[in-house]
């Protein structure tokens, strides 16, 4: 049956056997060594074509043979390389035998007429291995370079003598090629310090290359099918400490909720106007984002214009408090005017040098003089390559064009207290804003998950109220998160939920944990508080020494017993997420810390400190980050008083 496959047949064999060791692959199960050596046996399925007639120097037979076919042996040692799991090498050294017999024909004196061969190599077969990964299945394909070993026929024709010899004019070496498949199942204990598999394999090689002989057009093409037994020595693996399992005891989940959700609260905020002006790069005029006034216009400002209410934001931070910023020029010659004796210092820095720099100075002194009519004399100007308090710092290499957009500004600085802030400094004196909070911080319900950012991949909140509606929110991989009790509340006046934290650990276990929490929503009343923010220079989590005086003397004092303080840092996006989250915290803290320590020395108690580091979290920051005012905005703490009732 064999000896009557076609080629068209021996295409459809490899063909299903690819899909079916395709579909059968299983994952290794033991360890892979490097170098595997062994052997192999197979059936070497030949099919000829093309023409031979000459059979020897002496021998022409009276009809030609065209197509025939053949079964003969393959045998071989072989050695793999296995560096990684999907690329290798392959090699074969062998005997390849590629006898067949030719189709009968039928000869002039109408005699039946045979010819069968005995063609044999020696054979070097180089291949590149293709694993597939988590499966035992692979591929190969390489050059074959056959060295003639045996060449024999044995010729029979009716009514004459049969005739045997060996053929002429032979090819006695034949470089051709071939592409096959295997699957290398493990007979050997995954413990075993010898590996060994059992691979059954197909392979194909084509005509291309395989003329038997330099005369005629004689051609063999072999389907190849067969076994190999191959051992390797296991490379010992260092074993992994396991994982330990985590239990849910080590994580602490805890919900904050307010005893009443307000909804609005009206504020007086004292913001620090920071006092600096930012130039755009590539130009030495005022950015038009700024607020410059004609003469008349100045004549008619007071810096208690700004003080107006708001329009409300949802977190509590009004965008036009920035407008309060862009009037910086404005605020700075209303308060020189009105008070005469008054100097201050403007130091201009730029990267291009300090003339340029002094460039800057000086359009600020020329605005302040041609607008509001401050005397030039009261002004000193200043060009320096770096401010005094630099944003890049030497060495530092991330994210260069936001640092230097930040230090190339105009400073202003002064000695005289009029402009300053109430407690001294070099910072002006901050600009009181009146200012409506829609959901501010305290009507937040705040979730927390200690451990969260050791011991879990990350966490979801499932919240369901008493008709069985849930919400679900995540997922989250900081260790607190919060949300408006609003947004949670929905239409509804009050609620209770119950909260499902479920998350999973590093180790891959879930963890469960659940709470309860019952919301209320506040009626349409609006209380009184306090909002005061401080400043920080960039990658510091230090305040200088007159915010500490200002927290002692301007700020504590207006924290009564029983009150509620808020305290959330912040920080710009330069820099990494999670090392911003620190810093913000931080900030926070050491915010914490002085308030704490001049309420304890005033005999103040029953105040509640709740401190939160958002880091750079677009939601949370106060402002945008497009401009180097709004980042460096974004360097603060926000403390919100909320007096006790």
């Amino acid at each position: 049956m064999m000896l009557l496959i076609n080629k068209n047949k021996a295409a459809l064999i490899i063909c299903s056997l690819l899909i079916i060791l395709s579909q059968s692959a299983a994952f290794a199960q033991y360890t892979q060594p490097k170098w595997w050596f062994g052997v192999s046996g197979a059936a070497n399925l030949n099919f000829y074509s093309g023409t031979t007639q000459r059979l020897d120097n002496s021998l022409i037979v009276p009809t030609a043979f065209h197509k025939g076919n053949g079964v003969r042996p393959f045998g071989s040692i072989l050695i793999e390389y296995r560096p990684a799991s999907v690329l290798g090498f392959m090699l074969n050294l062998g005997y390849d035998g590629r006898g067949g017999k030719f189709d009968d024909v039928v000869a002039p004196c109408n005699c039946p007429a045979t010819l069968e061969t005995n063609l044999s190599y020696i054979t070097v077969e180089p291949s590149l291995r293709l694993g597939i990964p988590k499966s035992n299945l692979f591929f190969f394909a390489g050059p074959r370079v056959a060295f003639g070993l045996q060449k024999g026929f044995e010729y029979t024709q009716l009514k004459q003598e049969d005739k045997e010899g060996d053929f002429s004019e032979m090819n006695t070496t034949v470089f051709s090629g071939q592409v096959g498949m295997g699957y290398d199942f493990p007979i050997t204990s995954v413990n075993s310090k010898i590996s060994a598999s059992l691979s059954p394999f197909v392979s194909y090689h084509p005509y291309f290359g395989q003329d038997a002989r330099n005369i005629e057009s004689w051609s063999v093409s072999t389907v190849r099918a067969g076994i190999a037994l191959k051992f390797g020595r296991a490379v010992k693996v260092k074993e992994q400490a396991p994982v330990a399992a985590v239990p849910a005891r080590d994580i602490t989940f805890t919900v904050r909720a307010p005893k009443s959700i307000p909804l609005k609260r009206l504020v007086s905020e004292t913001l620090p106007l920071r006092n600096s002006v930012f130039f755009n790069e590539g130009s030495t005029s005022i950015p038009t984002r700024y607020v410059l006034l004609t003469n008349s216009q100045a004549s008619a400002f007071q810096e208690v214009s700004l003080q107006n209410e708001q329009t409300p934001n949802i977190d509590g931070r009004s965008a036009r408090q920035l407008n309060v910023y862009y009037n910086i020029l404005n605020i700075l010659g209303d308060r020189m005017r009105a008070n005469t004796s008054a100097t201050i210092s403007l130091t201009g820095s730029s990267a291009n040098g300090p003339a340029e720099g002094k460039v800057f100075a000086e359009t600020i002194k020329q605005y302040l003089v041609s607008v509001f009519g401050i005397d030039a004399s009261r002004m000193a100007t200043v060009g320096r390559t770096k401010p005094v308090i630099p944003s890049e710092q030497p060495g530092g290499t991330k994210e260069l064009v936001l640092l230097r957009e930040g230090d190339r500004r105009v400073d202003i600085t002064s000695a005289s207290p009029e402009l300053l802030m109430e407690v001294g400094g070099g910072m002006m004196k901050p600009v009181q804003i009146l200012a409506t909070q829609v959901d501010p911080l305290d009507s937040h319900v705040i979730f927390n998950v200690n451990g969260a950012n050791t011991v879990l991949k990350s966490w979801t909140l499932a919240l369901t109220d008493e008709s069985g509606t849930m919400k679900r929110y995540g997922p989250f991989t900081r260790e607190q998160e919060s949300m408006t009790g609003t947004s949670i509340l929905g239409s509804n006046k009050s609620g209770t939920y119950k909260v499902v934290m479920e998350g999973e650990s590093k180790s891959g276990l879930p963890i469960r944990k659940e709470a309860t929490v019952a919301l209320v929503r506040q009626e349409e009343t609006i209380d009184k508080g306090y909002r005061y923010s401080i400043l920080f220079d960039f990658d510091k989590s230090t305040s200088i020494a007159s915010y500490d005086k200002f927290l002692t003397e301007v700020v504590s004092p207006l924290i009564t017993s029983g009150s509620t303080v808020i305290v959330h840092g912040h920080t710009d996006v330069i820099g990494e997420e999670e090392y911003n989250q620190k810093l913000s915290t931080s900030r926070a803290t050491a915010t914490q810390r002085v308030i704490q320590k001049a309420l304890t020395n005033a005999g103040k108690i029953n105040v509640t400190f709740e401190t939160f580091g958002f880091g750079e979290d677009v939601n949370r920051t106060p402002f945008e980050n497009n401009f180097p005012e709004e980042r460096f905005y974004n360097r603060t703490v926000i403390i919100d008083i909320i007096p006790g009732k």
